[in-house]
Protein backbone atom coordinates (compact mmCIF):
# COMPACT_ATOMS: atom_id res chain seq x y z
CA UNK A 1 0.00 0.00 0.00
CA UNK A 2 1.53 3.32 -1.09
CA UNK A 3 0.90 6.52 0.83
CA UNK A 4 1.65 10.14 -0.03
CA UNK A 5 0.95 13.17 2.13
CA UNK A 6 0.69 16.69 0.76
CA UNK A 7 0.15 19.47 3.28
CA UNK A 8 -1.93 22.04 1.46
CA UNK A 9 -3.00 24.59 4.03
CA UNK A 10 -2.64 25.54 7.65
CA UNK A 11 -4.91 28.18 9.07
CA UNK A 12 -6.57 29.11 12.35
CA UNK A 13 -10.31 29.26 12.74
CA UNK A 14 -12.54 30.11 15.67
CA UNK A 15 -15.11 27.58 16.81
CA UNK A 16 -17.22 28.26 19.88
CA UNK A 17 -14.49 30.67 21.13
CA UNK A 18 -11.99 27.80 20.90
CA UNK A 19 -9.12 28.44 18.52
CA UNK A 20 -8.71 25.49 16.20
CA UNK A 21 -5.94 24.84 13.71
CA UNK A 22 -7.03 23.31 10.43
CA UNK A 23 -4.86 21.25 8.10
CA UNK A 24 -6.10 20.13 4.69
CA UNK A 25 -4.35 16.84 3.90
CA UNK A 26 -4.16 14.75 0.76
CA UNK A 27 -3.53 11.11 1.58
CA UNK A 28 -3.16 8.48 -1.11
CA UNK A 29 -3.90 4.75 -1.14
CA UNK A 30 -2.04 3.76 -4.28
CA UNK A 31 -3.78 5.62 -7.11
CA UNK A 32 -6.77 6.48 -4.91
CA UNK A 33 -7.00 10.04 -3.56
CA UNK A 34 -8.27 10.48 0.00
CA UNK A 35 -8.31 14.21 0.75
CA UNK A 36 -9.31 15.09 4.29
CA UNK A 37 -9.42 17.68 7.04
CA UNK A 38 -7.58 17.60 10.35
CA UNK A 39 -8.64 20.02 13.08
CA UNK A 40 -6.65 20.49 16.28
CA UNK A 41 -7.65 22.62 19.28
CA UNK A 42 -4.86 25.17 19.66
CA UNK A 43 -3.76 23.97 23.10
CA UNK A 44 -0.12 23.46 23.96
CA UNK A 45 -0.72 20.02 25.41
CA UNK A 46 -1.30 16.84 23.42
CA UNK A 47 -4.90 16.02 22.55
CA UNK A 48 -6.70 12.76 21.74
CA UNK A 49 -7.28 12.35 17.99
CA UNK A 50 -10.56 10.98 16.63
CA UNK A 51 -10.52 9.46 13.14
CA UNK A 52 -13.97 9.20 11.56
CA UNK A 53 -14.95 6.45 9.08
CA UNK A 54 -18.12 7.23 7.10
CA UNK A 55 -21.13 5.17 6.17
CA UNK A 56 -22.34 3.93 2.79
CA UNK A 57 -22.82 6.05 -0.32
CA UNK A 58 -20.41 8.78 -1.33
CA UNK A 59 -20.10 11.08 1.71
CA UNK A 60 -17.27 13.58 1.79
CA UNK A 61 -15.30 14.54 4.89
CA UNK A 62 -18.16 16.79 6.07
CA UNK A 63 -20.97 14.29 5.54
CA UNK A 64 -22.36 15.82 2.35
CA UNK A 65 -23.19 13.63 -0.65
CA UNK A 66 -22.90 14.99 -4.17
CA UNK A 67 -25.93 14.41 -6.36
CA UNK A 68 -28.26 14.04 -3.39
CA UNK A 69 -30.14 16.37 -1.08
CA UNK A 70 -27.96 15.30 1.85
CA UNK A 71 -25.97 18.52 2.26
CA UNK A 72 -26.27 19.02 6.02
CA UNK A 73 -22.62 18.51 6.95
CA UNK A 74 -23.36 16.26 9.92
CA UNK A 75 -19.75 15.06 10.13
CA UNK A 76 -18.51 18.65 10.17
CA UNK A 77 -20.97 19.42 12.96
CA UNK A 78 -19.61 16.47 14.93
CA UNK A 79 -16.05 17.63 14.22
CA UNK A 80 -16.72 21.20 15.38
CA UNK A 81 -18.54 20.01 18.49
CA UNK A 82 -15.77 17.61 19.53
CA UNK A 83 -13.09 20.23 18.80
CA UNK A 84 -14.90 22.48 21.26
CA UNK A 85 -14.51 19.73 23.86
CA UNK A 86 -10.76 19.58 23.29
CA UNK A 87 -10.49 16.68 20.83
CA UNK A 88 -8.63 16.69 17.54
CA UNK A 89 -10.61 15.25 14.62
CA UNK A 90 -9.76 13.84 11.20
CA UNK A 91 -12.20 12.85 8.47
CA UNK A 92 -11.58 12.22 4.79
CA UNK A 93 -13.58 12.09 1.58
CA UNK A 94 -14.72 8.56 0.88
CA UNK A 95 -13.05 7.26 -2.28
CA UNK A 96 -16.44 7.29 -4.03
CA UNK A 97 -16.79 11.04 -3.31
CA UNK A 98 -13.64 12.07 -5.17
CA UNK A 99 -13.94 12.72 -8.92
CA UNK A 100 -10.37 11.64 -9.69
CA UNK A 101 -11.22 8.16 -8.35
CA UNK A 102 -14.27 7.55 -10.54
CA UNK A 103 -12.48 5.40 -13.10
CA UNK A 104 -11.37 3.09 -10.28
CA UNK A 105 -14.76 2.54 -8.68
CA UNK A 106 -15.73 -0.47 -10.79
CA UNK A 107 -12.76 -2.28 -9.21
CA UNK A 108 -13.83 -1.46 -5.69
CA UNK A 109 -13.89 -4.19 -3.05
CA UNK A 110 -15.18 -4.00 0.50
CA UNK A 111 -11.60 -4.41 1.70
CA UNK A 112 -10.76 -1.18 -0.15
CA UNK A 113 -12.54 0.84 2.53
CA UNK A 114 -10.61 -0.98 5.24
CA UNK A 115 -7.34 -0.18 3.48
CA UNK A 116 -8.35 3.50 3.19
CA UNK A 117 -9.05 3.69 6.93
CA UNK A 118 -5.65 2.18 7.67
CA UNK A 119 -3.96 4.76 5.44
CA UNK A 120 -5.38 7.43 7.74
CA UNK A 121 -4.36 5.54 10.87
CA UNK A 122 -0.83 4.97 9.55
CA UNK A 123 -0.48 8.66 8.80
CA UNK A 124 -1.12 9.69 12.40
CA UNK A 125 0.13 6.76 14.49
CA UNK A 126 3.56 8.34 15.10
CA UNK A 127 2.30 11.93 15.29
CA UNK A 128 3.55 13.35 18.60
CA UNK A 129 0.82 16.00 18.71
CA UNK A 130 -1.71 13.40 19.83
CA UNK A 131 -1.93 11.57 23.13
CA UNK A 132 -4.01 8.72 21.67
CA UNK A 133 -6.01 7.75 18.58
CA UNK A 134 -9.67 6.72 18.69
CA UNK A 135 -11.65 5.38 15.72
CA UNK A 136 -15.31 6.25 15.15
CA UNK A 137 -17.14 4.11 12.59
CA UNK A 138 -20.57 5.34 11.51
CA UNK A 139 -23.12 3.03 9.86
CA UNK A 140 -21.19 1.01 7.24
CA UNK A 141 -18.08 2.61 8.72
CA UNK A 142 -18.68 0.69 11.95
CA UNK A 143 -17.89 -2.60 10.20
CA UNK A 144 -15.08 -0.99 8.19
CA UNK A 145 -13.57 0.33 11.41
CA UNK A 146 -13.67 -3.07 13.09
CA UNK A 147 -11.96 -4.69 10.11
CA UNK A 148 -9.33 -1.95 9.97
CA UNK A 149 -8.44 -2.48 13.64
CA UNK A 150 -8.52 -6.28 13.40
CA UNK A 151 -6.24 -6.23 10.34
CA UNK A 152 -3.54 -4.26 12.15
CA UNK A 153 -0.56 -5.77 13.91
CA UNK A 154 0.06 -2.77 16.17
CA UNK A 155 -1.82 -1.05 18.97
CA UNK A 156 -2.20 2.30 17.22
CA UNK A 157 -5.90 2.57 18.12
CA UNK A 158 -6.74 3.11 21.77
CA UNK A 159 -10.51 2.64 21.51
CA UNK A 160 -13.31 2.05 19.02
CA UNK A 161 -16.69 3.80 18.85
CA UNK A 162 -19.49 2.34 16.75
CA UNK A 163 -22.30 4.74 15.89
CA UNK A 164 -25.39 3.26 14.19
CA UNK A 165 -23.50 0.12 13.21
CA UNK A 166 -25.42 -2.90 11.97
CA UNK A 167 -25.31 -6.00 14.15
CA UNK A 168 -26.01 -8.44 11.35
CA UNK A 169 -24.85 -8.99 7.77
CA UNK A 170 -25.91 -6.44 5.17
CA UNK A 171 -28.13 -8.88 3.26
CA UNK A 172 -30.24 -9.51 6.37
CA UNK A 173 -30.27 -5.79 7.18
CA UNK A 174 -31.50 -4.81 3.71
CA UNK A 175 -34.12 -7.56 3.60
CA UNK A 176 -35.46 -6.48 7.01
CA UNK A 177 -35.55 -2.81 6.00
CA UNK A 178 -37.40 -3.56 2.76
CA UNK A 179 -39.78 -6.02 4.43
CA UNK A 180 -40.82 -3.36 6.96
CA UNK A 181 -41.78 -1.09 4.06
CA UNK A 182 -43.08 -3.67 1.60
CA UNK A 183 -43.16 -7.40 2.49
CA UNK A 184 -43.28 -8.42 -1.16
CA UNK A 185 -40.21 -6.38 -1.99
CA UNK A 186 -38.40 -7.82 1.00
CA UNK A 187 -39.16 -11.34 -0.23
CA UNK A 188 -37.81 -10.51 -3.69
CA UNK A 189 -34.63 -9.03 -2.19
CA UNK A 190 -34.07 -12.19 -0.14
CA UNK A 191 -34.39 -14.30 -3.29
CA UNK A 192 -31.93 -12.10 -5.18
CA UNK A 193 -29.41 -12.25 -2.32
CA UNK A 194 -29.73 -16.05 -2.27
CA UNK A 195 -28.95 -16.19 -5.98
CA UNK A 196 -26.02 -13.79 -5.63
CA UNK A 197 -24.43 -15.70 -2.76
CA UNK A 198 -24.82 -19.01 -4.57
CA UNK A 199 -23.73 -18.03 -8.09
CA UNK A 200 -21.70 -14.77 -7.74
CA UNK A 201 -24.20 -12.95 -9.92
CA UNK A 202 -27.89 -12.23 -10.41
CA UNK A 203 -29.05 -13.30 -13.85
CA UNK A 204 -32.03 -10.94 -13.94
CA UNK A 205 -32.18 -8.10 -11.42
CA UNK A 206 -35.67 -7.05 -10.41
CA UNK A 207 -36.12 -3.47 -11.70
CA UNK A 208 -37.39 -2.39 -8.28
CA UNK A 209 -34.08 -3.51 -6.74
CA UNK A 210 -31.65 -2.18 -9.34
CA UNK A 211 -30.27 0.44 -6.95
CA UNK A 212 -29.12 -2.36 -4.65
CA UNK A 213 -28.06 -4.97 -7.17
CA UNK A 214 -26.45 -2.96 -9.97
CA UNK A 215 -24.46 -5.56 -11.97
CA UNK A 216 -21.20 -3.61 -11.70
CA UNK A 217 -21.40 -3.64 -7.89
CA UNK A 218 -22.75 -7.16 -7.30
CA UNK A 219 -19.30 -8.51 -6.40
CA UNK A 220 -18.90 -5.72 -3.85
CA UNK A 221 -22.31 -6.41 -2.30
CA UNK A 222 -21.51 -10.10 -1.98
CA UNK A 223 -18.20 -9.34 -0.26
CA UNK A 224 -19.97 -7.01 2.16
CA UNK A 225 -22.65 -9.62 2.91
CA UNK A 226 -19.98 -12.19 3.78
CA UNK A 227 -18.69 -10.13 6.72
CA UNK A 228 -20.62 -10.42 9.99
CA UNK A 229 -20.28 -7.41 12.33
CA UNK A 230 -21.00 -9.55 15.38
CA UNK A 231 -18.10 -11.84 14.47
CA UNK A 232 -15.73 -8.92 13.87
CA UNK A 233 -16.46 -7.04 17.08
CA UNK A 234 -15.64 -10.21 19.05
CA UNK A 235 -12.07 -9.95 17.79
CA UNK A 236 -11.44 -6.50 19.26
CA UNK A 237 -8.88 -6.27 22.06
CA UNK A 238 -9.53 -2.63 22.96
CA UNK A 239 -12.30 -0.71 24.77
CA UNK A 240 -15.39 -0.23 22.61
CA UNK A 241 -18.42 2.05 22.82
CA UNK A 242 -21.60 1.08 20.96
CA UNK A 243 -23.99 3.95 20.26
CA UNK A 244 -27.38 4.03 18.56
CA UNK A 245 -30.20 6.52 18.47
CA UNK A 246 -33.68 5.33 19.34
CA UNK A 247 -35.00 7.48 16.46
CA UNK A 248 -32.74 5.83 13.87
CA UNK A 249 -34.89 4.63 10.95
CA UNK A 250 -32.03 2.76 9.24
CA UNK A 251 -30.25 0.89 12.01
CA UNK A 252 -32.23 -0.16 15.06
CA UNK A 253 -31.31 -0.40 18.72
CA UNK A 254 -31.63 -4.17 18.29
CA UNK A 255 -28.51 -4.00 16.13
CA UNK A 256 -26.64 -2.21 18.89
CA UNK A 257 -27.70 -4.93 21.33
CA UNK A 258 -26.44 -7.63 18.96
CA UNK A 259 -23.02 -5.97 18.95
CA UNK A 260 -23.08 -5.67 22.73
CA UNK A 261 -24.03 -9.35 23.08
CA UNK A 262 -21.12 -10.29 20.83
CA UNK A 263 -18.64 -8.13 22.79
CA UNK A 264 -19.93 -7.96 26.38
CA UNK A 265 -16.99 -5.82 27.54
CA UNK A 266 -18.21 -2.98 25.30
CA UNK A 267 -20.19 -0.05 26.68
CA UNK A 268 -23.67 0.30 25.16
CA UNK A 269 -25.56 3.60 25.12
CA UNK A 270 -28.88 4.29 23.42
CA UNK A 271 -29.23 8.01 22.67
CA UNK A 272 -32.79 9.37 23.09
CA UNK A 273 -34.34 11.06 20.04
CA UNK A 274 -31.13 10.75 17.96
CA UNK A 275 -31.52 9.63 14.35
CA UNK A 276 -29.10 8.15 11.82
CA UNK A 277 -27.45 11.48 10.98
CA UNK A 278 -26.87 12.24 14.67
CA UNK A 279 -29.63 14.86 14.93
CA UNK A 280 -32.29 15.25 17.63
CA UNK A 281 -35.78 14.74 16.21
CA UNK A 282 -39.22 14.55 17.78
CA UNK A 283 -41.32 12.98 15.04
CA UNK A 284 -41.12 10.95 11.84
CA UNK A 285 -41.62 14.15 9.85
CA UNK A 286 -38.70 15.85 11.60
CA UNK A 287 -36.62 12.71 11.11
CA UNK A 288 -37.09 12.88 7.36
CA UNK A 289 -36.53 16.65 7.23
CA UNK A 290 -33.27 16.40 9.18
CA UNK A 291 -31.55 14.63 6.27
CA UNK A 292 -31.86 17.75 4.11
CA UNK A 293 -32.25 20.63 6.58
CA UNK A 294 -29.58 22.18 8.78
CA UNK A 295 -32.22 23.35 11.28
CA UNK A 296 -31.69 20.35 13.57
CA UNK A 297 -29.16 20.12 16.38
CA UNK A 298 -26.65 17.36 16.95
CA UNK A 299 -27.36 15.29 20.04
CA UNK A 300 -25.61 16.80 23.07
CA UNK A 301 -25.90 13.48 24.85
CA UNK A 302 -23.98 11.85 22.00
CA UNK A 303 -21.15 14.35 22.47
CA UNK A 304 -21.09 13.93 26.24
CA UNK A 305 -21.04 10.12 26.04
CA UNK A 306 -18.16 10.18 23.55
CA UNK A 307 -16.23 12.62 25.73
CA UNK A 308 -16.74 10.58 28.89
CA UNK A 309 -15.77 7.33 27.18
CA UNK A 310 -12.51 8.66 25.70
CA UNK A 311 -11.42 10.57 28.80
CA UNK A 312 -12.18 7.75 31.22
Amino acid sequence: MKKLLILCMLLPTLIFAQEVKTEELHLKNGDISLPGTLTIPAAKKKTPLIIFVQGSGNPDRNGNQAGTMIQIGYIKTLRDSLNAKGFSFYSYDKRSATLSNLDQLTKITFASFTDDANVAIDNFKEDKRFSSIHLIGHSQGSLVGMLAINNRKDNAISSFISIAGAGKTIDKTIVEQLTSQNPGLGKMAKEQFTELMATDTIKEVNPLLINIFQPVYQKFIKQWAQVNPASEIKKLQIPALILNGDADLQVTTDDAQLLKDAYPKATLKIIPKMNHVLKVVNSVTENQESYTSSNFNISKELLNVIEDFIRH
